[in-house]
């Protein structure tokens, strides 16, 4: 695989343009951080743009298989993945652990994807789905390690950054990779500062960008389900290794806290993943005054109740 570029991505802008809703962004409240609201994107995340960008390049260069597309996720991708076959005409079938939020479940089965539940971690439904793929011929896409996945995530910076010229910072969750692969990408082509942001024990691509390399790091935390990856991509390695990234880390109660807060106060009802990235905002990262900084807000794929019932016991 080719390293990502900047081309890529705005080939892939122009391949999902009309197919994707355009981003929305709240300004910030008091100057603060904007929010790009990516979780009210189809299928309720980023994850989106980078799956119908996979299927239409395959599309267009005739190799989709009559076996279908298969993918492994912890939720979102799948769901992504679901959605942009359906609209294909293209059967899909998505490996998920058995410990995927059952709202993920539910949604896939109505996009009329073939759902296997698989182990209890993510790299369990890869290895799965992998199988699944050498058997049947089915055309095997990634949840984040692939350029065409990681060009179509990173359209939603050029969208960000059309509609904030002035733009200084980008803060973005980091699962895998494949969105701060994209973003950091053409971030770079626009001069614009890269905040990404990981559990604290969620660490994939803090620990590559220590260790030099991808390495395995356990996974244990409250956004697990969607930024649970046992291995950050080299993809997502070389894109933060730039100068213009930064790697930070928060712990599972701010991540609970930012969540909480962003109900209380903007009545957005986000999964812990888009949550990790507000998190950051003035704790794990503290914006210079003056610097103009925006918060990708990135999935919704969330049973609410728990807010509710949080904001209740404050």
């Amino acid at each position: 695989m080719h390293p990502l570029s900047h081309a890529d991505v705005r080939t892939a802008a122009d391949r999902i343009a009309g197919h994707v809703r355009p981003v929305t962004i709240a300004p910030g409240d008091h100057g603060g951080a904007s929010l790009a609201l990516e979780l009210m994107q189809h299928t309720g995340s980023f994850k989106a743009r980078g799956a119908l960008n996979f299927l239409l390049a395959h599309r267009e260069a005739g190799t989709l298989p009559s076996a279908g597309v298969t993918i492994a996720s912890g939720g979102n991708a799948g769901l992504a993945c679901a959605w942009a076959a359906r609209g294909q005409d293209v059967r899909a079938t998505v490996f998920l652990p058995a410990t995927a939020p059952k709202v993920k479940v539910d949604r896939l089965l109505d996009y009329g994807a073939d759902v296997r539940l698989t182990g209890t971690e993510y790299a369990e439904a890869l290895a799965a789905c992998e199988e699944f793929a050498a058997e049947t011929g089915a055309l095997a896409s990634h949840a984040y390690d692939h350029p065409l996945i990681a060009a179509g995530a990173g359209t939603l910076f050029e969208e960000i950054h059309d509609r904030m010229p002035g733009l200084d910072t980008i803060v973005v969750s980091v699962g895998g990779g494949g969105l701060v692969a994209g973003i950091a990408t053409a971030a770079r082509a626009h001069g614009v500062r890269v905040v990404a942001v990981e559990p604290e024990n969620c660490r994939a691509l803090h620990a590559a960008l220590e260790a030099g390399r991808p390495v395995d790091v356990t996974v244990d935390s409250v956004a697990a389900d969607s930024l649970g990856a046992r291995r950050a991509s080299a993809a997502a390695l070389h894109a933060a290794g730039q100068d213009h990234v930064r790697s930070v880390l928060v712990p599972d109660a701010a991540i609970v806290r930012a969540r909480l807060a962003l109900w209380a106060d903007r009545r957005l009802a986000v999964e812990h993943a888009a949550a990790t990235a507000y998190a950051a905002v003035g704790e794990a990262y503290r914006p210079e005054p003056g610097e103009r900084v925006c918060v990708v807000l990135c999935g919704s794929n969330t049973d609410p109740s728990d807010l509710v019932q949080g904001l209740t016991r404050t």
